[in-house]
């Protein structure tokens, strides 16, 4: 068994993820669902030190063996590349590996609202796409940035742990930075990159206080700057970042973030029959209502202001999945388990 053709299994498969644990046999995450790779016997340690080998520099080896864990990638010969998390676990390796297609997908596509297309005309402002892991945030905004790329002649600058998706330069330049190859850290990274003359700002993901704060101030000085957040809603997301600043700084905060932002952007994947999964979304547009909100800390006023905004472009999470239920995309169930106002679904769908 070679790490090879699991990989190669994984791309056969249309697999999202790869995982390899020592004891258990090779799994694959299809649609969603975890499930055994067939006929593969339980990976030994000496089989695992073999596949991380195969994949990994010394220099990563010993990283990995040093900090216990490593995010790297791995292009796959001309097929695909994986985002790969190395890791111990009961003092012996293991690994999950994500599916990186080579070929970046259209936001038509990827079956998101048409609304998506605008944030690839703005000229400055922050925009978030948010969700819990594994539900194509990445994806979404490889989309957003080649869309951007094909259309308009910018630099766009990301910073990425590691990199995922490759662009292809096309009117535009792409400097993409990773974690460890290319910048020792990501406030040295971000320090920097008001100085290599961006228009476009991609942050992989907001971690912390120093990777927010950054994020904001980039935001402030006149770049448009996308970013990721592990949160559900909007409302969330709002208060993740005000939170996150000590609390003698969150009134300045809150009107620095009501200045600069333009939309969150929260997905979900949920199995489709016969399709593999679908997007579910819900979206805020930073209009004057959620700026104000936003301002005077009233976040429990946004879900509302979305609710009664659906003509601006706003959509609430169930909104979104009462139409794919409608549509004949998602089981009721499913979306009943997906949302995060089951009773609120019901009465849109009078069940």
């Amino acid at each position: 068994m070679e790490v090879q053709h699991l990989l190669e299994l994984t791309l056969a498969q249309n697999a999202s993820d790869l995982h390899l644990v020592t004891g258990l046999p090779p799994v694959l995450r299809v649609n969603g669902e975890l499930t055994n790779v067939p006929s593969e016997a339980p990976i030994t340690q000496e089989a695992m030190e073999g596949f991380l080998k195969n994949v990994m520099s010394s220099e990563q080896l010993e990283r990995l063996a040093v900090n216990k864990e490593i995010d790297f990638s791995v292009a796959f010969s001309e097929k695909a590349r994986f985002r790969v998390n190395a890791y111990t676990q009961r003092g012996s390796w293991a690994a999950a590996f994500r599916l990186i297609p080579t070929t970046i997908p259209t936001i038509d596509a990827l079956g998101l609202p048409n609304i998506i297309h605008n944030f690839t005309s703005l000229q400055q402002g922050f925009i978030l796409i948010t969700g819990p892991t594994g539900q194509g945030k990445s994806t979404t905004l490889a989309a957003i940035l080649n869309e951007i790329n094909m259309n308009r002649s910018v630099h766009i600058v990301t910073i990425e742990d590691p990199v995922e998706f490759i662009f292809n330069a096309d009117r535009s330049i792409i400097s993409q930075r990773e974690m460890g190859n290319d910048t020792h850290s990501w406030n040295i990274a971000l320090r920097s990159v008001l100085r290599e003359d961006p228009d476009v700002v991609l942050i992989g993901e907001m971690r912390d206080y120093e990777t927010i704060a950054a994020a904001l101030t980039i935001a402030e000085t006149g770049h448009l700057v996308f970013a990721t957040l592990h949160t559900n809603s909007a409302a969330q997301t709002v208060d993740r970042i005000v939170d996150v600043f000590p609390h003698e700084q969150q009134d300045q905060v809150r009107l620095q973030l009501s200045n600069v932002l333009e939309a969150v952007f929260s997905q979900r994947l949920l199995p489709s029959p016969g399709v593999g999964r679908v997007v579910a979304h819900e979206i805020m547009l930073a209009t004057t209502a959620i700026k104000t909100a936003i301002r005077e800390g009233k976040t429990h006023q946004i879900d509302s202001i979305i609710q009664t905004s659906s003509e601006a472009g706003m959509a609430t999470l169930e909104a979104s999945l009462a139409n794919l239920v409608q549509a004949g995309k998602i089981s009721f169930e499913d979306a009943q388990n997906y949302s995060l106002r089951p009773e609120q679904l019901s009465r849109m769908l009078r069940r």
